[in-house]
């Protein structure tokens, strides 16, 4: 193996010397790198040599120091800068951190070419990689065995700690806690600072704020700092990633050693192993989600008629068939959903999502009035919401309260995302839950007709629409419209009024003028002139019932024939 020792006596590139750090004089070289870009520290490994003109610190100590004790820190091999570009000596303050952290600081003739420097070094390092690709094989090999045996992520985070003689924690994709190994030999135990529950997250905000958005595309780890009680704990934070696509991360909480060139290597292959796991689980869950969802829309459709089987998978999938039900359903809209290219990337992200959103349910579910059961369908999620025979059926009010609160907190919890909440109507047998859903869709479907998107409804909001849309032909429902409105709605069109507007916020605010013209941002006098003029072109004073019913009723299939 080569050691900065070794390259001062490589005859070709005589003249290099160490001014400093010579306590780390046998560090292991195991390939070169130049360094000319101050933020490189994230992509670092140990045992590199960094070559560097000076260039990026010449004049900045802060830099210097900061290099200096990065490059230790990360346990490379040394820092070799090449004099008389920008440096005719080394600073000095340079010179006391090599000293101070032992890393070999080292000066390169200005005559010798950076690319000929590390040709060099790399060919005589090379014949040291044939030991490190055999421990790294037997390793993998190691890894891979757990896999195929079913160890699990368990084993193999077990393994990992031992191997690089760390505790290792590993997260899920969106920072919750899949599974820690801590060591005896930890003088900063795990379990006393960090937020270890299951599936809950482990670290701070501003820590996983501080990992680049786009680590997914990198191979190497990346070094952070976590503050715990005082004290100043280096992470190693690894994506556990296929195709940039991150299933989880690998966090390494380097208390007890420094890490290897070797152990960098393990974490990658870990990394990969860890990949697989997560694939392999993902697909476990759907086909146990599989059957519970084909039950659910079984029974969502009306499929099952047979009391004896609703009672026997009731039971089997933790429903109480003698409950009173009634369902919700909530339409997500995300709006940066599209900037997935991958179809397969994209239906995983929705199903995150949608994951999310059942669990914000779930912890909201005690004030539901009644037990939930909550699964997700491709972009919709599905609520079932059941109460005991012998409690009062639960209110139109009771329900769109909860309703508007559980929207409340989901858009507050899950930005750029639109929710739409259908709520159906509540019946006495679970078999008729199919009626339930159906209504709750059809109460989206209409919010969405109506340009309503990311509000709530219940399906007896739209009562009169429910029967004009489904007890009459559309043709009929025009003719009705055009004799009553006709003339307002032909006179909007021609002459750019607002008459038809202004009709419907007159009997929405219930003929309160003030607050009818309040709602449409105009002064008062102007919201009378509108409903005289409307009475003219009708030819009526808008006080007999009859009139007001059918003038009612054709605003209704205004909107419901989209006439806006």
């Amino acid at each position: 193996m080569l050691t900065v020792k070794d390259l001062l006596h490589i005859k070709s590139i005589e003249g290099i010397k160490v001014v400093a750090g010579e306590q780390g004089i046998n560090n292991v070289i195991s390939i070169v790198n130049i360094m000319e870009n101050p933020d490189a520290f994230d992509w670092l490994s140990s045992n590199e040599l960094l070559l560097s003109t000076g260039y990026i610190f010449k004049g900045n100590e802060e830099l210097q120091n900061r290099i200096i004790r990065e490059l230790a820190e990360i346990n490379c091999a040394g820092l070799c800068i090449k004099m008389k570009r920008y440096f005719d000596k080394l600073p000095q303050n340079m010179i006391d951190m090599a000293n101070k952290y032992g890393l070999p600081l080292l000066e390169m003739p200005f005559t010798y070419p950076l690319s000929k420097v590390i040709a060099i070094i790399n060919e005589k390092a090379s014949g040291r990689y044939d030991l490190l690709n055999r421990r790294t094989l037997d390793m993998h090999n190691i890894l891979f065995r757990i896999a195929l045996e079913g160890g699990g992520i368990e084993r193999i985070a077990m393994e990992l700690a031992e191997t690089i003689h760390n505790p290792i924690v590993f997260l899920d994709r969106d920072w919750n806690l899949l599974h820690y190994a801590e060591l005896e030999e930890n003088p900063v135990p795990l379990e006393g600072s960090l937020h270890l529950v299951p599936n809950r997250p482990v670290f701070t905000r501003d820590f996983r704020d501080s990992i680049p958005s786009n680590i997914s595309e990198m191979k190497k780890s990346v070094k952070r700092i976590y503050h715990t009680k005082g004290q100043e704990i280096k992470c190693r934070i690894l994506p556990v990633a296929v195709n940039h696509y991150i299933y989880g991360y690998i966090v390494v909480w380097q208390t007890v050693r420094e890490l290897t060139e070797f152990d960098y290597i393990v974490l990658e292959q870990s990394s990969t192993i860890m990949a697989l796991e997560r694939i392999k689980a993902k697909e476990i869950e759907e086909v146990k989600l599989q059957i519970r969802q084909d039950f659910f829309d079984d029974l969502l459709t009306g499929k099952i008629t047979s009391s004896d089987t609703i009672q026997t998978l009731c039971d089997l999938h933790g429903l109480n068939s003698s409950y009173m039900y009634y369902c919700i359903v909530i339409n997500i809209e995300p709006m940066e959903l599209e900037r997935f290219e991958d179809i397969v990337a994209r239906k995983y992200e929705m199903d995150n999502l949608a994951k999310k959103c059942v669990e914000l349910v779930y912890e909201y579910s005690s004030e539901a009035n009644g037990e939930i059961t909550c699964f997700f369908r491709n972009q919709r999620i599905i609520i079932m919401v059941g109460q005991s025979e012998f409690r009062p059926n639960v209110t139109i009010s009771e329900t769109k309260n909860y309703a508007i609160e559980l929207h409340e907190k989901l858009r507050h919890q899950i930005k750029k995302t639109t929710f739409t909440i259908g709520i159906g109507r509540q019946y006495k047998s679970i078999s008729s839950l199919h009626k339930s859903f159906s209504e709750a869709h059809e109460a989206i479907r209409l919010m969405q007709k109506f340009g309503s998107q990311g509000e709530v409804s219940h399906f007896e909001d739209y009562s009169v629409y429910h029967f004009l849309d489904s007890n009459i032909k559309e043709m009929e429902l025009e003719d009705f419209f055009l004799k009553r409105l006709g003339k307002l709605y032909d006179h909007d069109h021609t002459h750019g009024t607002s008459f038809m507007i202004t009709l419907e916020n007159y009997f929405i605010h219930n003929h309160n003028v003030s607050e009818a013209a309040k709602a449409m941002f105009i002064h008062r006098n102007t919201f009378i002139y509108r409903i005289d003029k409307i009475k003219e072109m009708l030819g009526t004073d808008l006080k007999n019932s009859e009139e007001l019913l059918q003038i009612q009723l054709a605003l209704k299939i205004f909107r419901l024939l989209n006439k806006v």
